[in-house]
């Protein structure tokens, strides 16, 4: 005599029961992350946003470019007062004035140029680091500004300097002062390059803060996590 077979659960109790899946079929861990395919990086939302627009740039440049060229003012005014003077002399011969130098052999008129190049130097190297700060960032705009903006700071410290240094009528100085007596030449530029400095000076100094200093491009794209096995195996 045999046992009675065991009758199937009825239709209902059968659909209740989980579905299981089958044993030869890859699961991820509990709390594993499925990113995305390499290919399907996540944007990290900065990529492309590196300054605050071109128009916002340009408008800042203009500024940047005013008040260095202003800043021309001030470099006249200590050129003229930290310059050494020249000193000339003047004489009657034959009837006419000659103006000659006091001193043949001094070499005031290169500390002149000396003094007007490293006062420019000075100015170029502060200037970019006042831009610097201002922005913390380098541009197309802001490099043509300050290079702009030296050159006409520096012609018009030259005029400036022209200015208020001594009359340039020297004849006429000589004979306001009387004959063998020592005044003072105008200022004069003789190295025309030393106009140059200023621009230079801001250039160099503001690419290194800028390389040293200003802010990073960002990554473009982020590194999705790695898949793995149940095994902790990468998957391909």
């Amino acid at each position: 005599m045999t046992a009675p077979l065991t009758p199937p659960p009825p239709p209902h109790e059968r659909s209740s029961q989980p579905a299981q899946a089958p044993n030869n079929a890859w699961q991820l861990p509990a709390g594993a992350y499925a990113g995305p395919a390499p290919h399907d990086a996540a944007w990290d939302g900065t990529y492309g946003q590196d300054g605050p627009g071109m128009k916002t740039e340009v408008r800042e440049a203009a500024v940047i470019a005013v008040a260095v060229a202003l800043g021309g003012v001030l470099l006249g005014v200590l050129w003229w007062w930290l310059a050494p003077h020249v000193p000339l002399v003047g004489d009657v011969v034959d009837g006419s004035w000659v103006v000659y130098l006091a001193d043949s052999e001094g070499e005031q008129a290169i500390g002149v140029d000396g003094t007007f190049t490293l006062l420019a130097l000075a100015f170029g190297a502060v200037s970019a680091l006042a831009a610097f700060l201002w922005r913390r960032r380098g541009g197309v705009p802001l490099v043509v500004a300050l290079g702009v903006g030296g050159l006409l700071g520096s012609l018009l410290a030259w005029k400036v300097g022209i200015w208020l240094g001594p009359a340039q009528d020297v004849i006429a100085h000589a004979k306001q002062v009387g004959k063998g007596v020592t005044f003072s030449a105008p200022l004069k530029l003789g190295a025309k390059g030393a106009v140059l400095a200023w621009s230079l000076a801001a250039l160099v100094v503001h690419l290194g803060l800028t390389a040293l200093f200003g802010p990073r491009d960002p990554e473009p794209y982020q590194q999705s996590p790695v898949q793995t096995d149940p095994y902790g195996a990468p998957l391909p």
